[in-house]
């Protein structure tokens, strides 16, 4: 699968970027996605994942703790895209933004945090929040 991020760029603090992952992986309601961020000496931490209904689970969505009610993922099976609207932005959020698909759905939505789950990786693109 082939995965390539857009969208970012400068924006000033409190504002919004939507960050776009397009995807040739052409069933992305039956597999798990997820958005990952990584800055200089952290780790990569995943900020929002998505996975569909499972054996009667249904679908699940996971947000760290420092973007929930700020950051939306979505999916657009049209367009084979993994989106993420990204508002009331910060500082600490500077970070290179990677998109990730795995290759089938997860059976619990802990697992959308963990990046050993994910199959495929974009190359990221570069979000700066400038205070």
């Amino acid at each position: 699968v082939q995965l390539q991020a857009s969208g970012g760029g400068l924006v000033q603090a409190g504002g919004s970027l939507r960050l776009s992952c397009t995807t040739s992986e052409r069933t992305l309601s039956t597999v798990a996605v997820g958005w990952f961020r990584q800055s200089p000496g952290k780790e990569r931490e995943c900020v929002a994942g998505l996975t569909g209904p499972l054996n009667g689970r249904p679908a699940s969505t996971y947000y760290a703790d420092s973007v929930s009610g700020r950051f939306t993922i979505s999916l657009d099976t049209v367009k084979n895209t993994i989106n993420l609207q990204a508002n009331s932005l910060r500082p600490e959020d500077t970070a290179v933004y990677l998109c990730a698909v795995a290759n089938g759905q997860f059976p619990y939505s802990d697992l959308l945090r963990q990046p050993k789950m994910y199959d495929s990786w974009g190359q990221g693109t570069l979000v700066t929040v400038s205070s």
